[in-house]
């Protein structure tokens, strides 16, 4: 844990707070960096800025769940997921912590963090509904 992953992870919160968005990853701010914010469905969002985070465990039963990004407006897909997660994190002074997250969380702390690693989550759907859905981002976009 530095400042500069601090200012990253400051910036993350403020262009998660800006969108409204359920989450965010270093990635959509332009930056390479192990850091996520996840939110709540509720409002105002109860925001977590998570460091370093990785999933330790998971639930063996998935449930489908529509998932989106800001990157792609208006586009959503059903993506199967765990039920359940188990976060460990670093907090913005670097204590270590771990999150046992259900649900809704669940599911956005695991899109943020494989999106952190690379990971898009078209990528978790067959080639011909990533590309129908790639096809709607066009659309829409003009």
């Amino acid at each position: 844990m530095d400042d500069t992953l601090r200012a990253i992870g400051a910036r993350l919160l403020a262009a998660a707070q800006a969108a409204k968005a359920y989450g965010l990853a270093a990635a959509h701010i332009g930056e390479v960096a192990p850091v996520v914010v996840i939110g709540d469905d509720a409002e105002p969002r109860g925001y977590r800025l998570l460091f370093n985070p990785r999933i330790v465990a998971q639930a063996e039963t998935v449930a489908k769940g529509e998932e989106g990004s800001v990157s792609l407006p208006g586009v959503r897909v059903e993506i199967d997921r765990p039920i359940w997660v188990e976060v460990a994190h670093m907090d913005a002074q670097g204590a270590q912590h771990h999150l046992k997250l259900d649900g809704f969380l669940a599911r956005v702390a695991m899109h943020e963090i494989e999106q952190m690693q690379g990971v898009f989550f078209l990528s978790r759907i067959s080639r011909l509904k990533r590309e129908r859905a790639l096809k709607r981002a066009r659309k829409s976009s003009g």
